[in-house]
């Protein structure tokens, strides 16, 4: 990664300073060069049916002793400047890697200015935040919590206190052995550059796809009467819901390693429009944000994967609808119409907006039914399995 690409993350300038001083690099995903032999424990993908095997960066080989190491790395708190916060403290697993807050909290206390995105099955995703298309690999965005501090300060780690965080890492016995076992052929394992490639690892091999939902789907079970007529319109052209939310992760920006042309569509759903010309609120205008034309860049947000969904509320990219059904709600009335405060304006009518909701033609009783498929889209093992759990926790030992 180079200073431009750093420019493109929203690095400021002192922090692009410390990342050089850091030698954080990690390579942009150019390629499907096929990967090196991984370091460590050999690894074996053990994926649902139907999933692809997903893309690995020629630099970063998966391995099983790299991704215990990034699981390490995601729930220790001493990753941050402070040392109050880890990864995990804005991804819960019982949440599927959300926080249920409409925003999170960074290690300094400070708000963020979107809402925390699951991770479950990431490694497909072609852009890992909702709306910067240049953060493109686990291992680019890995690099944003830790030390970009123009929004909100994550977890904090700076010119000022790099060496002390490196330092709680490179003490530690235990730590040098892990690091060392991942990373044999360095005179020093420990840094951070070594982190962000454990860190992505983890993220990488943490994937869900057994929901009833997919069960179903393999004939090893049935949904109910509610929930297979909420199928049928979730790829119905009245519900339109499938036009976004395809293929086996529901999301219209997916990857994989056989993957020839990746799309990264964004989309704007109609949720405000401030000035009453299709404006969203200023400090969260979305893709127009880092890409100021076109000016239809203005509301547009990722599409999320809805797996897991029911467990990651609030929704949206600021956390402003609480539920399913009031998602489903604005969805149904071709956007939201917001009548009064400092947000006031009718999104219906924003001229930005992706003119597929108002193809949507959904009565009560159609949205209850689509709420009803979107639940078992929820992977309840995913939910507690002790693979992606702390290991910290006392039940981990």
């Amino acid at each position: 990664m180079n200073r431009a690409d750093l420019k493109l993350l929203g690095v400021g300038a002192a922090v692009l300073a410390a990342l050089a001083a850091l030698a954080v690099t990690v390579v942009i995903w150019r390629s499907h060069a096929p990967a090196p032999a991984p370091t460590g424990t050999a690894w074996v993908w053990k994926l649902p049916k139907g999933f692809p095997e997903p893309f690995v960066p020629a630099d970063n080989p998966m391995s099983e002793a790299k991704f215990q190491l990034g699981r390490h790395l995601f729930y220790d708190k001493r990753l941050s400047g402070n040392g109050t916060m880890a990864c995990a403290s804005c991804h819960l697993q019982r949440l599927a890697f959300t926080d249920g807050k409409a925003l999170a909290t960074g290690s300094t206390g400070d708000l963020t200015a979107r809402s925390a995105m699951s991770i479950a099955n990431v490694a497909y995703n072609p852009t890992l935040t909702w709306a910067n298309p240049s953060q493109s690999s686990l291992e680019i965005q890995a690099v944003v919590p830790m030390f970009v501090e123009n929004l909100a300060v994550e977890l904090g780690i700076n010119e000022q206190n790099k060496t002390e965080v490196l330092a709680r890492f490179q003490k530690n016995p235990d730590d040098r052995l892990r690091f060392k076992a991942v990373f044999p052929d360095e005179a020093e394992p420990i840094s951070f550059m070594n982190i962000v490639k454990a860190i992505s690892a983890f993220e990488r091999g943490v994937i869900s796809g057994d929901s009833k939902f997919d069960r179903a789907q393999a004939g090893e079970g049935s949904l109910s009467n509610a929930e297979e007529r909420g199928r049928q319109l979730f790829y119905s052209e009245q519900a339109q819901c499938s036009t976004c939310h395809s293929g086996f992760n529901f999301s219209d920006q997916t990857m994989h390693a056989q993957s020839t042309r990746v799309e990264k569509p964004f989309h704007n759903t109609g949720l405000y429009n401030v000035d009453g010309q299709g404006a969203y609120p200023a400090d969260n205008p979305g893709l127009i944000g880092v890409m100021p034309q076109p000016a239809s860049n203005m509301g547009q947000f990722r599409v999320p994967s809805l797996r897991n969904i029911a467990v990651t509320a609030p929704y949206m990219h600021d956390g402003s609808i609480a539920t399913l059904e009031d998602v489903l709600a604005v969805y149904a009335a071709h956007g939201r119409n917001i009548s009064s405060g400092p947000l006031k304006g009718d999104g219906r009518k924003n001229p930005f907006k992706d003119t597929r909701l108002d193809k949507i033609q959904l009565s009560a009783q159609d949205r209850a039914d689509i709420v009803a498929f979107l639940k078992t889209l929820t992977d309840e093992s995913f939910l507690t399995n002790p693979r992606y759990a702390d290991p910290f926790a006392p039940e981990s030992h």
